[in-house]
């Protein structure tokens, strides 16, 4: 192996020996020279070499152009379902029209332990801001193929939930990020799901979010991509949307364990109002990562639903916004009119009871 890297590299060495001005005496210095820049050149091929091993594209879990495989037929690798169409381009999962739900799904369960996922998306349409929706999800859940009020998929399903959110249903309601600011949509979140818990669309989501950010992905100028990293019971997101090709932490969660042989998605779903939901491709990575002994002693151990060590850390007690002045003076005025009309309508009832017993006596 280093013999072929020498070889490669003959020409590096040519160029590098004007670095070392003493290589034409036979002397120490010569030889540690040589010895050096033969180190440098086999270190980094071997690491460019390392980097290729580490990062091997599973095409059995991707969907990417000119989209074969894709179909309801037996020997595809990925389905399509509701409004979902292939096009040269994208797969569209609904169009900018109301009421809509799509989705594909893989055809092939996950028996990779160590993946990283990568999404390239696009959410457009005509609507202006605030006055689109609902978004879009990547999924990789025990159950498939079912339609639902979660972008597309089934409520309270079992397994990993990435959602794009564009509209929100009660930002008003919801308490603060960490940061202490007021979230900003679109919002990209994670959720884990074991089969009980329900996405609570009325607060986007927020009661059983594991972590998310802020990412503009809706009528954006440069690609959107998602990045979802799985690793040592670690689950990493990160984004890229601001056209600089650089990856931004947008989540990270550790002790997350999910079992094997679930089904990656994606779907979406409008409503009354509505979006052009694009797929472009979905691209997984089995990844080769080095563990010690204990790491692979806790791998050993059978995952049969998903879970979060600490999930308490996550909890988040959502707070009904608090009621204004002018709020509670016509609460309080109406309540107020309200047991009068009650009070009026109740001794006119008795009034009458009233008489007519009386005139039983005659």
């Amino acid at each position: 192996m280093v013999a072929t890297v020498i070889k490669t590299n003959l020409g590096g060495f040519r160029s590098l020996w004007f670095l070392c001005p003493m290589f034409h005496l036979k002397n120490i210095r010569e030889s540690t020279c040589l010895f050096i820049t033969v180190c440098i050149l086999t270190s980094q091929s071997l690491a460019d070499e390392q980097d290729f091993i580490e990062d091997f594209l599973k095409r059995e879990y991707s969907l990417v152009k000119p989209y074969r495989g894709l179909g309801l037929s037996g020997s595809s690798q990925w389905y399509l379902m509701g409004t979902a169409m292939v096009t040269p381009d994208y797969v569209r999962l609904t169009p900018d029209l109301q009421s809509r739900q799509g989705a594909v799904w893989s055809r092939i369960p996950l028996s990779v332990q160590h993946w990283e996922l990568q999404v390239h998306f696009k959410i457009h349409g005509q609507g202006k801001k605030n006055l689109n929706g609902d978004g879009m999800a990547i999924w990789l859940t025990k159950d498939r193929m079912q339609n639902g009020p979660v972008f597309g998929n089934m409520n309270q399903f079992t397994g990993l939930g990435i959602f794009v959110d564009t509209y929100p249903n009660a930002d008003k309601n919801l308490d603060k990020t960490q940061s202490g600011t007021q979230r900003l949509f679109p919002f990209v979140s994670v959720m884990l799901g074991n089969g009980t818990l329900s996405y609570d669309h009325d607060y986007d989501g927020r009661t059983t979010e594991l972590g998310g950010c802020a990412a503009m992905t809706r009528n954006a100028v440069y690609d959107t991509l998602l990045l979802v990293r799985y690793s040592k019971n670690r689950l990493t997101l990160m984004v890229d949307v601001d056209g600089k090709q650089e990856w931004k932490d947008c989540a990270d969660v550790t002790g997350l364990r999910l079992p094997s042989g679930y089904f990656f998605g994606a779907s979406s779903a409008t409503g009354d109002l509505s979006d052009n939901h694009d797929l472009i491709s979905m691209k997984l990575y089995q990844l080769t990562v080095e563990r010690t002994p204990e790491e692979e002693e806790e791998e050993e151990e059978e995952v049969t639903i998903p879970r979060v060590d600490n999930m308490e850390q996550f909890q988040v007690e959502v707070q009904e916004e608090e009621m204004s002045g002018v709020q509670f003076f016509f609460t309080l005025l109406f309540s107020v009119l309200g047991l009068g009309v009650l009070a009026v309508v109740g001794l006119s009832v008795y009034g009458r009871w009233k008489e007519n017993k009386r005139k039983r006596f005659y």
